[in-house]
């Protein structure tokens, strides 16, 4: 019964938190243990280390119960294997191995929160809400999150197959390349004269700062006359760097605060008066992979009607993970604590609901042949304005991001019409 006695002793360190040393103790006193669960408990173990047709080591099946202990919790909650810790600390630093999607889990399958900007799961054309049910073959149906996750990681420039299905269709698969990903986290340009884009595509350590340096020079030496923020496939990230980046465009007032058992996850984000988007006209655009702190920007600037939320329902991520590092290069990733907009919203498992529903879809141009007008004409008369008239033969322009994005062009044309409501006022 040594072994018994063993389990007993690391039930006992889990249930009352003595790993999770860098956390503070619940305000509430802990309920007793629950004496019966953990004889059960060891007795299984007992029964696996003598009975089960193959010998398994005991520090296996210790760490199996610690992670079906995190998975069984909710879809965010994980025990981190030393790699796996690596991993997602390279990822808020912006480099790290793989496909660039984040994903999720639903169903036991792996859903897709969104592809990243500019990696081989965004160029193979994998969206945000796409199933994958498959990965090499191998069904991931019961599968952990993290164990997805450590195979669809690998050495780089080596292939790999997904199946996915999307909404109702059927099964199809794609193969990609594993490359390094280096994730810009902002980029920026201008649209038109006079109207700026600015996109996130994962808050990172230092997203605020590139925000604010991006809109510094959106505005260098020109009138910005209104600003697009896209959110839309942006998967959440650092916590404090949405805030930096709501407070850019914000003076004064609540941005976000947090709601959990431990005393110092209840937590309250106040705008500062630094604010280099002081009051320009904003639009900002969400969808389905908007999650986390994506959707504490746009809730924010929504509470605060600063900003125009415009695109489809966001993700519905409305909760806080707090990576508690072990003594053993392993740590726990731990759901602490729900956040709330600054109205008092909860949109976990809801979303932001924009204020302008637009759904995706592709412009294209009409290619019909302009008819002639009376400057195409030879020996026409001039208009005595001393401006030159314009032929009907037009060369061929520069595509424009939003020449062919629908929602970006609904966004620009919504900033035009505040620019001229602004003017007559």
């Amino acid at each position: 019964m040594t072994a018994v006695r063993i389990l007993f002793a690391s039930c006992l360190c889990l249930l009352l938190g003595m790993p999770l040393a860098h956390a503070q103790e619940p305000a509430e006193v802990p309920a007793p243990l629950p004496l019966d669960e953990l004889r059960t408990f060891a007795e299984v173990l007992e029964r696996i280390r003598t009975a089960y047709v193959e010998p398994v080591d005991d520090a296996t099946l210790l760490e199996n119960a610690i992670r079906g202990m995190l998975e069984g919790l909710d879809p965010h909650s994980a025990y981190l294997e030393p790699e796996a810790f690596r991993g997602l600390q390279d990822s808020t630093s912006g480099q790290f191995g793989g496909l660039g999607i984040e994903v999720g889990q639903e169903d036991g399958f792996i859903k897709v929160i969104s592809p990243i900007d500019d990696t081989p799961a965004a160029r193979a054309g994998i969206e945000a809400g796409d199933l994958i049910i498959k990965i090499d073959d191998q069904p991931v149906k019961g599968m952990s999150i993290m164990d997805a996750v450590e195979k669809m990681r690998g050495e780089v420039g080596t292939s790999i197959r997904l199946t996915l299905v999307r909404g109702t269709g059927s099964p199809f698969e794609v193969e990609l390349n594993r490359a390094v990903i280096k994730v810009a986290s902002v980029r920026s340009e201008m649209l038109e004269d006079g109207y700026g884009y600015i996109r996130v595509t994962q808050f990172q350590n230092n997203s605020g700062d590139e925000v604010r340096r991006a809109l510094n020079s959106l505005a260098e030496g020109k009138e910005l006359k209104g600003l697009v923020l896209d959110l839309r496939n942006n998967p959440g990230g650092v916590l404090q760097s949405a805030v930096e980046v709501a407070d850019a465009f914000l003076d004064d007032g609540l941005i976000v605060y947090t709601k959990g058992r431990l005393p110092n996850s209840e937590l309250r984000f106040n705008a500062t008066s630094n604010n280099p988007g002081r009051d320009i006209p904003l639009v900002v655009l969400i969808n389905g992979g908007s999650a986390s702190a994506a959707e504490i920007v746009a809730g924010a600037l929504q509470d605060q009607e600063r900003a125009v939320i415009m695109g489809t329902d966001s993700f519905g991520k409305g909760s806080v993970q707090t990576v508690l590092p072990l003594n053993n290069d392993r740590a726990l990733k731990l759901t602490t604590a729900l956040y709330y907009t600054p109205d008092g919203r909860s949109i976990q498992a809801q979303g932001i609901e924009p204020d302008i529903r637009v759904e995706r879809a592709r412009l294209t141009q009409d290619v019909e042949e302009r008819g002639l007008r009376e400057a195409d004409l030879a020996g026409h008369l001039d208009n005595g304005n001393g401006i030159e008239e314009q032929s009907g033969v037009v060369g061929e322009a520069a595509e424009r991001p939003q020449d062919s994005d629908y929602q970006l062009n609904q966004a620009l044309i919504l900033l035009k019409g505040l620019n001229i409501t602004r003017a007559k006022k």
